[in-house]
């Protein structure tokens, strides 16, 4: 019997994959495939040769988007699939789960076309709509007329590079009750952590990839996870093999989206007992259903 091959993608900043994923080559081995990984911008890889292509630390993808969402058409068996990957890399994605009801934190848009328009109080984030990692995204207290200044001007030089600008207000439930990120593998919710905040003023970027962030196990609320599960049900194609969806209490307490990862979240593997298998045993499954 041939041996399955599964490529798990990563960026060429991190070639061996960031060590979360280097914890699904065991389970996934156990099963008889053998992962290996690979660099999505790597002309050199024979992606035909995999049985199946799953997409993880691919973080430097978006200054290179469009050739990104190309590359991720051209692959036969990828997982989550290129219509997601299309979807999910661009933030205004959240305006169709606005549209469709879901609790969406508020968010006004600045199109490149268009002049900066501020709220003209209170702390907000300013960020682009195409970013991992929390690059380029800075919070702002509107009030205060020199933030003020540099929150315009962070907004204009992104939209003066043809990039969509989202501001949103900073929830103070951030620093206080931190983010509920909820992790699901194949449509199955396996396990949620706690995100601390980030946006702490240094602005550096490990590897310059991502921000560093606080991390530790949480067990979800049912009204956390009722929200997951509307959630899931938006997505264009259902169920993905991985998703994260990031949640923050609003002021009145009720679980409200951040983000629906879905490209290249970190799962968090290592902060939940049998994460990893419970990803393997989904990969594993996906391999029979594409057979």
């Amino acid at each position: 019997m041939i041996e399955p091959r599964v490529a798990l993608v990563t960026c060429a900043e991190l070639p061996d994959l960031d060590p979360d994923d280097r914890l699904l080559i065991a389970p996934l081995a156990a099963h008889g495939i053998r992962a290996e990984s690979a660099v999505w911008s790597d002309p050199a890889v024979d992606w035909d040769a995999y049985d199946l292509v799953v997409l993880r630390s691919v973080w430097d993808y978006p200054p290179h988007r469009k050739e990104f969402v190309e590359w991720a058409a051209r692959v036969p068996r990828l997982a989550n699939p290129a219509a997601i990957v299309t979807w999910n890399t661009d933030k205004t994605y959240l305006r169709d789960l606005t549209r469709a009801g879901l609790p969406v934190v508020e968010t006004m848009w600045l199109e490149p076309d268009s002049t900066v328009t501020l709220p003209t109080s209170g702390v907000h984030v300013v960020k682009p709509a195409i970013s991992a990692g929390s690059r380029d995204t800075e919070r702002y207290d509107l009030a205060s007329p020199e933030e003020r200044a540099l929150a315009a001007g962070h907004a204009t030089a992104l939209l003066a590079d043809g990039r969509t600008v989202m501001v949103q207000p900073y929830l103070e439930a951030v620093d206080t009750v931190g983010e509920t990120a909820l992790v699901y593998f194949d449509g199955v919710f396996s396990h949620a952590v706690r995100k601390g905040p980030i946006l702490d003023g240094t602005g550096e970027l490990i590897d310059g990839l991502y921000r560093a962030e606080t991390i530790e196990p949480r067990e979800p609320s049912a009204a956390e996870l009722a929200v997951g599960a509307r959630v899931l049900t938006e997505i264009p194609i259902s169920p993905p093999l991985y998703a994260r969806v990031d949640l923050i209490p609003a002021a009145d307490g009720t679980p409200t989206l951040l983000e629906l990862e879905l490209t290249e979240p970190s799962l968090f593997l290592s902060h939940a007992e049998g994460a990893a298998d419970r990803l393997a045993a989904a990969i594993v499954a996906a391999l029979h259903t594409d057979a």
